[in-house]
């Protein structure tokens, strides 16, 4: 029964974000119709809406804020332009592959995927035009380090999202994350973009002449790169610290400094200050920043916590074992039933954070259980929600659109992609799991 009502709703979410229902409302609809269906009373499923929301945004609310806030401030005050003109002049043309896709890395890593999407498009045309290169030659291995970014590392959302789910430790997940990605995004980016070249796209675009015209004074390299980097370097030195310190004020220090949280607000007081007052802004434009970001991933953020209380009504429902010796009964490993499941939902429905989320929700009591690191889970989790992109996903029109392809081309290379990460990421995640 329990199996029938959890395929039922998944349905139900696929149907409704087919007919352009907001994931935040059909999931709220989904949970309450599962709660019932699986035997719980109405006063049940509201306390189970209280706490999936308090423990959900308990947990991630000020990271997401806090990173919308830094990526919206290194773009707006060029720090992102300027990051990305200092890579490609310091690797040259001749290794421009290389040069996008760290520039990709080092932007996506603050920015959200939309956002440091619209940065690097522009880049892109005038590094093709200039250079004489194919367009998907320069562009996938800029598309493959957002993507892998935004799927894999916190603090995007969906990593986030998974991290608090499963009570997996940020700064692992950080550093198990890095450690996959760099595997990924070279197979995923300069090696396909080797097999794309050949593809013929139209390379003119008002981005060549819009790059070309832009005039504005930029920051300078060197703290454009640490402030933008700054939340990986303090998370990384607290894993550090906490693996090979002994106990002193030191460590505690930097514990504290370490956590998500304080990371990312440090890294924004610096930001504010830097490219914000000391440039010569007036506070109220500053803050105006913060505003316009909040402003922009409000929608996710209702997503993610609609995702968290049906996450918890599938928990208070009494489903935990019965799911938990799900994956047994198919005789299939966790981590690998997580990927498919994931990949599934993000076929069907299109959103890489809705299939996460929705996912989620359905594994969690894998982690509860502890036959599965929490750790791996989510990069296992997070590589499922690539899989196999095409027309029901945002990102597979704006790649379309903004490159002037065809739905073939599109196919042959973002979808391919996409595909890419998704399998290679499972496989790294699969070999982490056996050395650890």
């Amino acid at each position: 029964m329990e199996l029938l009502v959890i395929f039922f709703a998944i349905c139900l979410q696929i149907f409704l974000t087919y007919k352009k229902v907001s994931p935040f409302l059909s999931l709220l609809v989904v949970a309450i119709l599962s709660g019932l269906f699986l035997g719980m009373e109405p006063i049940q499923i509201l306390k189970s809406f209280e706490k999936g929301a308090g423990s959900t945004l308990g947990g991630l609310a000020l990271i997401i804020c806090l990173g919308a806030i830094l990526g919206k401030i290194l773009e707006t005050g060029g720090a992102a332009e300027k990051i990305s003109l200092t890579l490609i002049n310091g690797f040259g043309q001749k290794n421009v592959q290389w040069a996008v896709l760290l520039t990709g890395f080092l932007i996506g890593l603050p920015l959200y995927y939309n956002a440091a999407f619209v940065v690097l498009v522009p880049l892109v045309f005038s590094i093709a035009a200039k250079a004489k290169l194919p367009l998907l030659y320069v562009a996938i291995p800029m598309a493959a380090s957002l993507s892998t970014t935004h799927c894999f590392l916190p603090p995007h959302p969906s990593p986030v999202f998974l991290v608090n789910s499963f009570h997996a430790d940020m700064g692992k997940t950080l550093m198990y994350g890095l450690v996959i990605t760099i595997p990924v995004v070279i197979i995923a980016g300069p090696v396909l973009g080797q097999f794309l070249k050949n593809i013929e796209v139209n390379i003119k675009s008002f981005f060549v002449s819009e790059e070309e015209k832009t005039g504005k004074q930029l920051p300078a390299a060197l703290p454009s790169f640490l402030i933008g980097l700054l939340p990986v370097i303090l998370i990384t030195m607290a894993v550090i610290a906490g693996s090979f310190m002994p106990d002193s004020g030191l460590k505690k220090i930097l514990l504290f400094t370490g956590d998500s949280t304080i990371a990312l607000l440090l890294s924004v007081f610096f930001a504010i200050w830097y490219f914000g007052i000391r440039a010569g802004k007036k506070m109220e434009k500053t803050m105006k920043w913060l505003s316009d970001a909040i402003a922009g991933i409000a929608v996710i953020l209702l997503i993610i916590t609609a995702g968290g209380i049906f996450k918890q009504v599938l928990q208070d429902s009494g489903t935990d074992k019965y799911i938990a010796s799900f994956s047994e009964k198919w005789q299939m490993p966790p981590l690998i039933f997580a990927w498919v499941i994931t990949a599934m939902l993000r076929v069907a429905i299109g959103s890489a954070t809705v299939a996460g989320i929705t996912a989620a929700s359905v594994v969690t009591p894998l982690v509860a259980s502890g036959v599965a690191s929490p750790e791996l889970m989510v990069l296992a989790v997070g590589a499922g929600s690539v899989f196999g992109s095409h027309v029901n996903d945002s990102g597979f029109w704006m790649f379309k659109e903004f490159f002037n392809l065809t739905l073939k081309q599109t196919f042959m290379s973002w979808t391919v992609m996409e595909t890419t990460i998704s399998i290679i990421g499972l496989l790294g995640v699969l070999l982490l799991d056996a050395i650890l």
